[in-house]
């Protein structure tokens, strides 16, 4: 039976001889894939997965020179990576034998800043993804969102941004739960009837993610707390349900210089954007640059007087919750500038471009002036 042939014993070092060789300042890479970094490394490593490597070294050569450990997860793909290594003039390069896991078997440091086991488990299926990763977790951890509504738009708002990790989520809303809320805002349970809508929230939010922390506060988002309630938010997000709270949201985004994320639902139809006066850059329309004013009540009738079709919310609410984990993450291109509108009926989206007003009441020059 053929056999493979003998790893040179100059090419692997045993991880306890790994772990003083990095103390002494050799370098150590990490060349498994960003999920499997994501989900425990050894402190001080640098992740460069296999496959970019080579592309790695041509972009920003390393010397030669220096002492450089290889790890992976069992010692197999370290051993092709000190072979490419040698093949371009590395003298002093090993492989770590056993890899990962035999670094995490001899109880050696790993990365103090590495997700629990209920995070890497709760998370996984996005820690995969590359533009997220460990560190775009550790993002969601630490950031803290306001929600203004626990209704029909802060329902699925608030369900996703807990199940995606978001670390804190402060929730105002000071309305109780009714029977007629039930067909669309699905935070809240038959049995949580008479019960306040910020109470019913915190108990489904805990139910869903234990490791989260739930803010809430049982009252109406007015002028005299717009500010306060935002203070320490990195995203506002507009689950309200009426004019007069959604301009308040919009003085506190324009005077603290948060994104402010939209959504506002009617029958079976709905729209969302995010508004951005004080984004680095080029900012973006704030709220009151597209509604200056509110219109009149008998143009602009809350659900109760209209109607709405229950999956109308959920669909608008699951937007701005992508909106805002964007946001979180710093990834892709968000709404700011644009207004997207759905109309269930035909199931078509479109999209509205908007501008800033220089004449704005709330973002213009004149009026910050004021």
């Amino acid at each position: 039976m053929n056999s493979l042939p003998p790893v040179p014993q100059s090419d692997v070092i045993a991880a306890e001889q790994a772990h003083l060789a990095v103390q002494e300042g050799a370098r150590l890479i990490d060349v498994r894939e960003p999920a499997e970094f994501a989900l425990g490394a050894v402190a001080g490593s640098e992740n460069v997965p296999l496959a970019e490597l080579e592309a790695c070294l041509s972009s920003s050569p390393w010397s030669r020179d220096a002492a450089v450990l290889i790890i992976c997860a069992s010692g197999k793909r370290s051993l092709r990576a000190v072979s490419l290594l040698r093949r371009v003039g590395f003298e002093h390069v090993q492989s770590v034998e056993g890899g990962f896991a035999a670094w995490r078997a001899a109880g050696l440091p790993e990365d103090e800043l590495a997700l629990d086991v209920d995070s890497r488990e709760r998370y996984s299926r996005q820690l995969i993804l590359p533009e997220i990763g460990i560190e775009g977790q550790r993002r969601l951890k630490a950031a803290r969102v306001l929600i203004v509504g626990a209704g029909g738009l802060g329902s699925p708002i608030a369900l996703y941004l807990a199940a995606a990790g978001v670390g804190t989520l402060r929730i105002v809303d000071p309305d109780r739960v009714d029977r007629s809320n039930l067909h669309r805002q699905i935070l809240h349970r038959d049995s949580h009837i008479g019960e306040s809508k910020v109470a019913s929230a915190e108990r489904a939010l805990r139910a869903l993610n234990p490791a989260i922390d739930i803010e809430i506060v049982d009252a109406a988002l007015d002028e005299g707390n717009a500010n306060v309630l935002a203070l320490g938010a990195d995203v506002l997000v507009d689950g309200a349900d009426n004019f007069a709270a959604r301009h308040h949201l919009n003085q506190a985004s324009v005077e603290l210089g948060k994104p402010l994320v939209y959504g506002a639902v009617h029958r079976f139809e709905g729209q969302a954007s995010v508004f951005w006066p004080g984004r680095p850059g080029i900012p973006a329309p704030c709220y009151r640059c597209l509604f200056p004013d509110p219109p009149p009540p008998e143009l602009a009738p809350n659900c109760a007087v209209a109607g709405v079709l229950g999956v109308v919310p959920g669909i608008i609410g699951l937007v701005q919750a992508t909106e805002t984990l964007k946001l979180l993450l710093h990834l892709g291109e968000t709404l700011c500038g644009r207004l997207l509108t759905f109309d269930a009926r035909t199931m078509r989206f479109r999209e509205i471009a908007i501008a800033r007003d220089p004449e704005c009441p709330a973002c213009s020059e004149n009026a910050l002036r004021l």
